[in-house]
């Protein structure tokens, strides 16, 4: 079988590749689901094996599918890099994505010493607390929770944060622009509670990433955590010496 190398001068291989792609973006084909094999690719695309096998294995390096030996090619949950401080909604955006998110919680609740020391406030402060899960398609993969001063920050619970990013509502609404984050990252394990919400075993592990966000004028802005699900986030870092 002869391969149409070109296609307005792109590669066979590129055009399939593009095809998956879109149809991965547009939540067509979602995480979990199966993709075409290699001998339906070359039947469908006309082409030789290889260059439907080249096409699979370039998606396969861009995270966007993985091969399991013997069973065939799936969709992979999105991988999010942390080496920038970017919004859930912006992360996903990254991948033409729609970013998703349950709210869980969100209102003021009792003052609590230790976020209020975060957020160089007096311990007597009212908070509040957004708490959601972030979801993949239909799949949760994360459960994040952030803590504001209330006085700051009057109704932001009331914001539409389902399908909003907090970040931006802080800059649109509140005049707040995010510039950075001290972060603490660890391992722990799923509570009942938390195994629940993200559709998992108890004592699954997880990624915790505790986060101190301040604001462009040096101020502590919010205070949060967040338990990502292992093999779906990416730490990149670059070191220098």
């Amino acid at each position: 079988m002869r391969d149409k190398k070109t296609n307005g001068r792109v590669p066979a291989y590129q055009r399939i590749q593009s095809a998956i792609r879109r149809r991965i973006e547009s939540g067509e084909i979602r995480p979990g689901a199966a993709v075409a094999s290699e001998r339906e690719l070359a039947r469908i695309h006309k082409v030789s094996l290889m260059t439907a096998r080249h096409a699979l294995a370039s998606l396969e390096r861009e995270g966007f599918v993985g091969r399991r030996q013997g069973v065939g090619t799936f969709v992979s949950p999105p991988k999010i890099h942390f080496n920038k401080l970017m919004s859930y909604t912006e992360l996903m955006a990254s991948r033409g994505m729609l970013a998703r998110s349950k709210i869980v919680y969100a209102g003021v609740v009792e003052p609590d010493y230790g976020i209020s020391t975060r957020l160089s406030a007096p311990p007597t402060s009212p908070l509040t607390k957004i708490e959601r899960v972030r979801l993949a398609g239909d799949e949760p993969f994360a459960l994040e929770t952030f803590f504001l001063l209330a006085n700051n920050f009057p109704s932001i619970a009331n914001a539409p944060l389902e399908r909003s990013s907090l970040f931006a509502t802080l800059k649109h609404d509140y005049g707040v622009e995010l510039a950075y984050a001290d972060e603490e990252i660890d391992v722990t394990v799923t509570d009942v509670r938390t195994a629940k919400l993200l559709a998992v075993p108890v004592g699954d592990p997880l990624l915790r990433i505790s986060q101190l966000i301040y604001s462009t004028k040096c101020k502590a802005v919010m205070y949060g955590t967040g338990l990502y699900l292992p093999g779906r986030h990416v730490l990149a870092i670059r070191r220098f010496r």
